[in-house]
């Protein structure tokens, strides 16, 4: 969840960093570089969107601003990325919904267990309620550059099981910062264990792990589907996430700039979107290929969908979002 995750993800994102603002030169005229980090490993999908993007920003912005991307989980975790941009050692990250979550907990009811299952529904969602979502990340010194998301988060498993009751006390991964997958883990009746996604592989194949809630890309990008036999056909939410940039640094660019940054930012997501939702589908497929056993979730819809509710109830219990914002998603999603 967020996986990853992802997305996610995750998984699914160091060298000598220049200082915000530090010029250099270019065309005879100082550059702005924007540190800009990922978990997302060297060659990846989402690092290559990354470079691609810098080279357009500094196209277009004739020389005045450029990216200086870092990649491959050097600076640790989501969480290490957003509070290295709040202590100015980076500028900008791309970061999964924990990362989101360091900057406005409330974001998580995006990733809220059974809400947003489509992309449809949650681009409705953030396009309707795009004022109190930005709202949100500036109130917590952070400008958002573009959503991007990281694929659907299904229930995994090493046993046979087709409804919550059968997951019952089952060991089940929990992100170490991840309420979300927390509750929804409770939720189904397992139990959750807090860690991180590197501790995954080994929990599977040592036997203290049985249950795990990810992306089907997650899956096969980190191995997990080696030890892992049944998978649900529907998915209980889709890891959201985003780029993002300290908004002190945001408004040292002029008002030319800045446009060109969210308008160039904004043509990347889509791209990667499109990357993204292209290798979560092949991915699937692949498990499928991998006699990894699809479980139908409509037998059982009703449990599944109790479980979800059950999981929200526990969130807005929990303060991670208030019980009026869920209402005022429900009412977003809405076709």
């Amino acid at each position: 969840m967020q996986h990853h995750k992802s997305f996610l993800i995750l998984s699914l994102l160091a060298a000598a960093l220049l200082l915000p603002g530090t010029p250099i030169a270019t065309n005879a005229q100082s550059a702005t570089t924007i540190r800009i980090a990922s978990l997302a490993p060297p060659g990846s999908s989402f690092v290559k969107v990354l470079k691609a993007w810098g080279r357009t920003l500094e196209k277009e912005t004739d020389g005045r601003v450029e990216l200086r991307v870092f990649s491959g989980g050097s600076d640790g975790s989501d969480r290490a990325l957003v509070k290295q941009i709040k202590a100015g050692k980076l500028d900008a990250a791309g970061v999964a919904t924990t990362g989101l979550s360091m900057i406005a907990p409330e974001l998580q009811v995006l990733a809220a267990p059974g809400l947003l299952t489509d992309q449809d529904s949650l681009d409705r969602v953030r396009e309707k309620l795009d004022d109190k979502l930005q709202g949100m990340i500036e109130a917590g010194g952070f400008t958002l550059l573009a959503w991007g998301d990281g694929g659907k988060n299904r229930v995994f498993a090493t046993e046979e099981f087709s409804k919550p009751s059968d997951l019952e006390r089952k060991a089940a991964w929990a992100g170490k910062d991840n309420a979300v997958q927390n509750a929804y883990v409770k939720a189904l009746g397992a139990a959750p264990l807090r860690t991180k996604a590197a501790g995954v592989l080994p929990g599977l194949k040592g036997g203290s792990l049985h249950v795990v809630p990810a992306s089907a890309m997650s899956a096969v990008a980190f191995q997990w589907y080696t030890q892992l036999k049944y998978m649900t056909s529907s998915n209980f939410n889709i890891i959201v996430g985003g780029s993002v940039i300290s908004t002190k640094v945001f408004k040292k660019l002029n008002e030319a700039d800045q446009k060109v940054l969210l308008d160039t930012a904004k043509r990347a997501a889509s791209k990667l979107g499109q990357i993204v939702a292209r290798d979560d589908d092949r991915a699937y497929k692949t498990l499928l290929s991998r006699n990894i056993t699809e479980v139908d979730t409509s037998v059982h819809q009703a449990e599944w969908e109790a479980a979800a509710k059950k999981a929200r109830e526990h969130l807005v219990k929990k303060g991670v979002f208030s019980k009026s914002l869920l209402q005022a998603v429900e009412a977003a999603a809405a076709p």
